[in-house]
């Protein structure tokens, strides 16, 4: 009796002790990850980069999603189809609760269409995915039809850009509402907890997403833009996984068994804007430091030399060692728009002076190279690698970077004349819409053309395209249109770069062409 009273005991004992792992291990579901950049605002509707992008993703939603390929799926939206060439109608996901319990309506989604054309502070607008549209129609909760002047059929693409808030939540609502979590009411998988600027983001989970529970119950993303203190954080266990691995580290980090890397061609593609509009741009004289009668950068010849003098293989295999493709195309092999016949600009010095001297700069000149420190995969080193191939073709760098906190402000109030960037983009010829389409407000076309380079043939091509609605027509329009626009070398393309991330080897992670870090996709093993 005592026997089987002790064997009772013990039983008992294991169960509590079970039960407790278990309760711990609830308690111990979370997350904490190092990200490569400064998070500015989580006003979703504020500022279009991607680190301010890639956070609002936690905490809101867009009517349509895109998977791991960049390719559309369905988010707030369930469906969409265009009832005649002018008129799209989305079916809205029914069910689905804001963070504070109330109703997802399609009163949020005409709110959260009308907000950023609101915001005219705004350094990085996203007012251009809205532009085409003219009418909104509520059929029902759950049921909105969007009217546009002409046939477009980027309409679902540009509406993963916008994120809907609550209408209860942020009407009359400021940005610093938003960050202090007062008005960041979305239908995310997370809930906001605190923002601490350059510091971290807390966030709680939702147990009400539409999309499923999250494994974890609260989620740190740690702002940890220089690479070597995200790599320390990883290896102290201070965080669980970080993005954006260096490429010095990658080698040291695949042989270490405590970790797993997870690595995708990325739609990012490295570039350099030139200022192609001012007579006097900024920075830019003959090497006495005296101001050039004539701004290079509207010469063909001149961007082409530039071009040219650019060792891509050399940046692909020194500088990133072997994580990029030399890049021919603004968007990567997998996007859609991609043209192949296309290839990388050949390395050749000899030509590209021989195309200075024709352009009347047979000395070359002298510039500045502005690019972030803080923002893409080597970014400082690729600026400084440019600036050595540059040199000796007579043309003379001087290199400045800066943080991207800093750094995208000056871009967009026009400080720079020669210009590092990074651009993700579903397709070509969206990527052609935002970089080199001349800068019209009213239609939201080049939002991202620092250079200012304008071609109506190309904009006549992209007004065609996005008029089409039949998917292959359309691609063909788009490879026209790159077609056209690249040979004439209206920025200088570099490479595409790799996506990585490093994580503990408990975890595992679905890699993403769009590069975007999301807690949820991150799973136990």
């Amino acid at each position: 009796m005592a026997v089987r009273t002790a064997r009772f005991a013990l039983s008992c004992l294991v169960c509590v002790a079970l039960s407790l792992a278990g309760a711990l291990s609830a308690v111990a579901a979370e997350l904490r990850i190092g990200l490569a950049a400064d998070v500015t605002s989580l006003d979703p509707h504020f500022l279009n980069v991607a680190p301010n992008n890639d956070a609002a993703w936690h905490i809101f939603d867009a009517l349509v999603h895109v998977d791991a390929n960049a390719r559309l799926i369905p988010g707030l939206a369930v469906s969409w189809r265009a009832i005649n060439p002018t008129t799209w109608e989305f079916k809205l996901r029914k069910g689905v609760k804001f963070h504070d319990g109330s109703d997802f309506t399609a009163e949020d989604v005409i709110f959260s269409l009308e907000r950023p054309a609101t915001l005219a502070a705004s350094p990085g607008p996203f007012s251009g995915f809205v532009k085409a549209i003219v009418a909104k129609k509520i059929i029902d909760p759950w049921t909105l039809q969007l009217k546009t002047a002409v046939p477009y059929a980027m309409l679902p693409y540009d509406l993963d850009s916008i994120f809907i808030v609550s209408k209860k939540a942020a009407a009359g609502a400021s940005t610093e509402d938003f960050n202090s979590g007062k008005a960041a009411i979305g239908t995310g998988p997370y809930k906001l907890l605190r923002f601490a600027r350059g510091d971290r983001i807390e966030l709680a989970r939702n147990d009400a997403y539409w999309g499923g529970k999250s494994p974890w119950d609260k989620v740190t993303l740690r702002i940890l833009p220089a690479d070597t203190a995200r790599i320390a954080a990883l290896l102290a266990g201070d965080v669980d996984a970080i993005e954006s691995i260096p490429t010095a580290d990658l080698t040291r980090l695949k042989a270490n068994p405590n970790f797993r890397l997870e690595q995708k061609v990325s739609w990012r593609t490295m570039l350099l804007h030139m200022d192609q509009y001012r007579d006097h741009p900024p920075h830019l004289a003959d090497k006495a430091g005296k101001p050039l009668a004539k701004n290079p950068f509207k010469d063909a010849r001149v961007r082409l030399a530039i071009s040219k003098a650019i060792n891509r293989k050399a940046i692909v295999e020194r500088v990133m060692e072997g994580n990029a493709i030399a890049a021919g195309n603004l968007v990567s092999p997998p996007v859609f728009g991609h043209v192949a016949a296309l290839k990388a600009e050949s390395y050749d010095p000899q030509a590209a002076k021989q195309l200075l001297a024709a352009a009347g700069f047979p000395d070359g000149f002298a510039l500045t190279l502005d690019a972030p420190n803080d923002r893409y995969v080597n970014d400082e080193q690729i600026a400084q690698a440019v600036a050595q191939m540059l040199a000796r073709i007579g043309i003379r760098i001087k290199v400045e970077t800066m943080p991207a906190s800093v750094y995208f402000a000056k871009a967009r109030a026009g400080d720079f004349s020669f210009a590092l960037l990074g651009w993700g983009s579903f397709s070509g010829d969206l990527a052609l819409r935002a970089l080199v389409a001349t800068q019209n407000a009213a239609t939201g076309y080049g939002a991202w053309n620092w250079g200012h380079y304008s071609n109506p043939k190309l904009d006549a091509l992209l007004e065609q395209d996005f008029a089409t609605l039949n998917d292959d027509k359309r691609e063909a329009l788009a490879c026209e249109a790159a077609t056209l626009a690249l040979k004439d070398t209206p920025v200088i393309l570099l490479h595409h770069q790799l996506a990585s991330w490093a994580m503990k080897k408990s975890l595992t992670y679905a890699a993403r062409t769009d590069e975007y870090t999301f807690a949820r996709d991150f799973r136990p093993r």
